[in-house]
């Protein structure tokens, strides 16, 4: 009967296919990774809500919400979501200039654009995302968590002002942070039976508490109890005006945290090997921060270092998330005295090895043997991600990319001429046309001095836009207007339709290509531009 009633709580828990079946050992592995990540959480939730300006409960509150929601729903088992330094960064305006509340209505409207973007699969864009993009970012986010944790290394002076810790506190701030990062690397080689983060946290705290040794612990930050969330609609006016607020800051917090979501799926998905559901994992995302801010939560979205600590502690099914998000609950209702004596050295030890375990070392291994352009976006989305935004490196590092790449394609178009026996011109295009080739296509030509037959074949070209089709049109004019015959060779039907003027002049044949060209409604209506 135990059997039977593991084997159904695995299929439901596991991967989608089913396949993670549960064994006593998986479910103690997926237990601890949870309480390990739930440890960790704690101090994260808080600072950020410190960050944004509201009260710790409400980071925690909504990493309790999030992390359950998205781990029960999300596209990929494994991952950890909760209140993230992104968001609170853009909230911290908002809560500042027009309260609490409206950061709560701000969430939800988030949370349905998230489902929006779910719903309508927009999560498959991330797939444009180049590969040195991801790295720059993973890069840069293991710096932005380790400069992060350098704040525990300070001391608030009785005036206020916080300033570096000097002499004993840091020594021994070090020698704990130092201590739980040798346990963490020394535990695997010995046993894998409890996660090593867990046995680290565990015995700088034990050794803390025992000797009473005076250092920053979890309490410090702010205390952690309280109940449980209770239903609140956000107090704000239903009006115009409200939306005009809160409408500008759930677009960025929805795009940043999808943003974060999807780059944390695919980078679990190649530590687990095992593909994720993008649109899943937004509408997920969406149904966690719509209901996060009806219950006085403040959002949030994947965490990269918290996954990261499930990975490492063996966590790789929901269960490890659900648990993570119940242990967290438990902690605000029951445990709130204990864990607010653990040490924030061991938690910064834990982070410490996270951004070892983050950061991808290999990447300064191959900056030589790779383009100088994916190098320099590499390093330009790491710049960016420390120093900026975690989702605006993304978007530059990506529009970077793209811009190199049409500016390589736009130098690969050229044309060999030949003449026929019957004293006709060819121009074999070779390379693709669209819009950063169109000048260089033009200078191909010479309507005033080529003979009366022209022919241009586009066998080993290809039309690609809008700005190719003008191209292709204003040509046939000039060559029209010097009243000479240009013949167009090897279109593809989808440019037979396209093409109104030059239309006429195609020669159609057996081996025609067959591609579809990227243009807007106006276009497939005929208006090319230049009244034709």
């Amino acid at each position: 009967m135990i059997k039977a009633t593991l084997e159904v709580f695995a299929d439901n828990l596991g991967d989608s296919d089913g396949s993670a079946r549960f064994s006593p050992s998986r479910i103690k592995t997926e237990l601890l990774s949870g309480l390990t990540v739930a440890l960790a959480l704690v101090p994260e939730a808080v600072a950020f809500a410190l960050v944004a300006g509201v009260h710790p409960l409400v980071g925690l509150y909504a990493a309790f919400m999030v992390g359950l929601i998205t781990t029960v729903f999300g596209g990929r088992p494994g991952m950890i979501s909760g209140a993230t330094g992104a968001l609170a960064v853009v909230m911290v305006a908002l809560v500042a200039q027009h309260g609490v509340e409206y950061l709560f209505a701000t969430v939800v409207l988030m949370g349905i654009i998230q489902i929006l973007a779910g719903i309508f699969h927009l999560g498959k864009f991330i797939r444009l995302v180049p590969h040195p993009v991801m790295l720059g970012f993973v890069n840069g986010l293991a710096i932005v968590i380790f400069i992060a944790q350098l704040t525990q290394f300070q001391y608030e002076a009785p005036d206020g002002v916080r300033d570096w810790m000097t002499g004993v506190p840091l020594y021994t701030m070090i020698a704990l942070v130092a201590l739980t990062m040798a346990i963490i690397w020394i535990m695997p080689k010995i046993t894998n039976v409890v996660p090593a983060p867990l046995v680290g946290i565990a015995v700088v705290a034990g050794i803390v508490i025992a000797f009473g040794i005076d250092v920053p612990r979890v309490g410090d930050l702010a205390s952690i109890e309280g109940g449980l969330p209770d239903f609140h609609i956000p107090m704000v006016p239903l009006t115009l005006e409200t939306l005009r607020i809160i409408l500008p800051y759930a677009l960025i917090l929805a795009a940043i945290g999808l943003i974060e979501s999807l780059l944390t799926l695919n980078l679990v998905s190649e530590i687990t090997h095992e593909t994720g559901g993008a649109s899943k994992e937004c509408i997920a995302q969406g149904a966690s921060n719509l209901v996060t801010g009806f219950f006085g939560g403040m959002g949030g979205c994947a965490m990269i270092g918290q996954s990261m600590i499930n990975m490492k502690s063996g966590g790789r099914t929901r269960l490890s998330g659900i648990s993570a998000a119940l242990f967290l609950l438990a902690f605000i209702l029951f445990a709130s005295s204990l864990i607010e004596q653990i040490p924030l050295a061991a938690l910064v030890g834990v982070m410490f090895m996270v951004v070892i375990g983050t950061f991808a070392w290999r990447s300064l291994t191959i900056l030589r043997r790779i383009p100088l352009m994916d190098t320099l976006v590499m390093i330009l989305v790491t710049i960016v991600t420390v120093w900026h935004d975690l989702a605006i490196d993304v978007i530059v590092g990506v529009i970077v990319s793209a811009l190199a790449y049409a500016w390589s394609n736009a130098t690969r178009i050229h044309a060999r001429t030949e003449t026929t026996e019957d004293g006709a011109k060819v121009y074999q295009i070779e390379g693709p046309l669209f819009f950063g080739s169109t000048n260089g296509f033009t200078t191909f030509f010479d309507p005033r001095n080529d003979p009366d037959t022209v022919i241009v074949d586009f066998m080993e070209s290809r039309v690609v836009d809008q700005s190719a089709l003008q191209a292709i049109e204003a040509l046939a004019s000039k060559y029209e207007a010097e009243g000479k015959n240009l013949q167009l060779r090897h279109l593809s039907p989808d440019c037979h339709k396209l093409l109104k003027r030059a239309g006429q002049l195609m020669v159609d044949s057996d081996d025609d290509p067959h591609y579809g060209v990227a243009v807007d409604y106006e276009v497939k209506t005929g208006i090319l531009g230049g009244g034709h």
